[in-house]
């Protein structure tokens, strides 16, 4: 499998983490959806690393550096994902799910060359 299909499917098994640990904090321990949301993100996050670590570059870096540089692309994702989304409806027009593909592809491909090139290098 080319390394971009293994980094989409680290992608979508960290986002399964994050939506089944949010469902079920909020759903059968009656926890409130932000902190359980905030939860599963951080989650997430820490199972995008380990598989982008193990899995899709194979990286020997240490995680004193690569883990603050992968929490640094991953903040740097999310910030990108709300401007591109607010330029798109405030500034474009857009409706907010055209916006929302704009931002998810740039955001994957910007993240995956950062991940790849700085990160885990």
């Amino acid at each position: 499998m080319p390394v971009f299909g293994r980094y989409l499917l680290v992608g979508l098994a960290a986002t399964a983490v994050h939506y089944a640990l949010l469902l079920a904090l909020v759903e059968f321990a009656g926890a409130a959806a932000a902190p359980a949301a905030a939860f599963g993100a951080a989650c997430g996050a820490l199972a995008a690393y380990a598989g982008n670590r193990s899995f899709t570059f194979k990286a020997g870096a240490a995680h004193r550096q690569a883990l603050p540089r992968f929490l640094a692309v991953a903040a740097c994702g999310s910030a990108g994902n709300g401007a591109i989304v607010w330029a798109g409806t405030e500034v474009l027009g857009m409706h907010y799910m055209a916006a929302q593909v704009i931002a998810t592809a740039i955001v994957v491909w910007s993240g995956f060359a950062l991940n790849r090139n700085w990160s885990f290098a």
